[in-house]
């Protein structure tokens, strides 16, 4: 069998000295032919899909322009001064119930710390919506004379 092949230490350092000096030499030479740079390779497309070299120009918006606001049906209920509904569930261990509004099918949460008047299931009341963390809350829940 013949021995393995083996490089000093001189060897190897020759070779890694050959190696750089080819890349400064290829980097030399980069550099010298002055090939495209980052900004020329940039290309810009408008509103229309058509590439060009040049940047769009940026048309501002005049400040007349109507803008869009949407309002959804819960955060028109929220500015509503009362809601009719009854109470559907009541636990009064833990604190907490729901009411179902009269006028829709939504039932929503509230907390004893949110009663005006004393309430028991099946009774009919008025009561404000407020945001919580879950979503709608049934706050300032009074009871009504007229029963349900």
């Amino acid at each position: 069998m013949s021995k393995p092949i083996t490089y000093s230490k001189r060897d190897n350092e020759k070779k890694k000295q050959e190696k750089r000096l080819e890349k400064n030499k290829k980097k030399e030479e980069r550099k010298q032919s002055e090939t495209s740079s980052f900004e020329d390779m940039i290309a810009y497309v408008d509103e229309n899909g058509v590439i060009s070299s040049n940047p769009p120009q940026i048309k501002s918006k005049p400040k007349n322009e109507p803008t869009l606001q949407i309002i959804n049906d819960n955060m028109e209920k929220s500015k509503t001064s009362e809601i009719k509904g009854r109470v559907e569930h009541l636990n009064t261990e833990k604190g907490y119930g729901f009411i179902k509004e009269l006028s829709g099918t939504n039932k929503y949460f509230f907390h004893v710390s949110g009663l005006i008047d004393a309430v028991q299931t099946g009774d009919s009341v008025f009561f404000d919506l407020e945001r919580g963390k879950k979503g709608l809350n049934a706050v300032n829940v009074r009871k009504s004379d007229v029963v349900v």
